[in-house]
């Protein structure tokens, strides 16, 4: 439409000149009718470049939208740029915790706009949108989630839960306007300094606990590695005592007392021990003399 009013201006313009220099008379209509012409033409021309689209405006009424790359519009109709690629805000919230405790979250939202809500939006809220809807439904979302959870929650493995639960939040409510949530980032979590040493001494004290729950189990493995093998020992003595009779020892002396008389050493025979048995004592060479 600028085009159109700078083409109107210059056709003025040279009517203007026309009247002033006679001369120019008949050539005006000329020079004026191509102006026109050529600016009506580059009027028509709207070119939406990527990531972008375009919002039709005549005479401050929306008439639609247009995708990326070039289009030929009503000269009269203005056009509004909004970008549909993927944007991001950064949030330094200072928020409570289900205690009351003051927690500070740095929180990081990727969205981006839905080309299909383009025109909706832009009529309910305006070019904008983003610094009217987005960062206070963001903020928004952050408090409403720190205040269900305790601020250990917020300081240990649940934080990707707490990531979700915003995500979720955001995304329910930012839907509603037409712009969608990608990804939540949760990027840092400040506790007051006693809240932060009161986890830490939690902390050291399950780990120690641990350590102690191993040095007990393997104790325990330890008595019972030790009583199998006194077990195995028992047995064993158990087996090899029912084994020896006394008919086997008797017999064993016997073979005994026979090796022993078949040497050529000198011997003292006693008879008479109890189990029947001679005993047999050798005498060597310095005994003998």
């Amino acid at each position: 439409m600028t085009l159109v009013l700078l083409g109107i201006f210059v056709a003025l313009a040279l009517i203007a000149l026309g009247k002033k220099f006679p001369w120019l008379e008949p050539y005006r209509w000329l020079l004026i009718i191509p102006v026109l012409l050529l600016a009506g033409l580059l009027s028509m021309v709207k070119i939406v470049p990527p990531g972008h689209v375009g919002i039709l405006v005549l005479f401050g009424k929306v008439h639609g939208s247009i995708p990326e790359g070039f289009h030929l519009v009503n000269p009269l109709v203005s056009m509004e740029l909004l970008s549909v690629r993927t944007q991001e805000i950064f949030e330094h919230a200072e928020a409570p915790s289900k205690e009351g405790l003051n927690t500070v979250l740095e929180v990081t939202c990727l969205f981006h706009l839905d080309p299909q809500e383009a025109v909706r939006l832009y009529r309910q809220v305006g070019p904008n949108y983003k610094e009217i809807v987005v960062k206070p439904q963001f903020r928004s979302a952050i408090r409403g989630v720190t205040v269900r959870h305790e601020a250990k929650a917020l300081y240990t493995s649940s934080r990707e839960l707490i990531a979700d639960e915003i995500f979720q939040d955001l995304a329910t409510d930012l839907q509603k306007r037409g712009v969608v949530v990608e990804k939540i980032l949760l990027r840092r979590i400040q506790l007051p300094q006693v809240v932060v040493e009161a986890i830490n001494s939690k902390l050291a004290a399950d780990q120690e606990a641990q350590r102690m729950q191993f040095i007990l189990e393997k104790e325990k493995q330890e008595a019972e590695r030790k009583r199998i093998e006194a077990q195995g020992i028992q047995d064993f003595q158990r087996i090899v005592s029912q084994g020896i009779s006394e008919q086997l020892l008797r017999w064993k002396g016997i073979e005994a007392t026979s090796r022993l008389a078949e040497s050529q050493n000198a011997k003292i025979v006693i008879i008479g021990g109890k189990d029947g048995l001679p005993l047999i004592f050798n005498v060597g060479e310095k005994t003998a003399q």
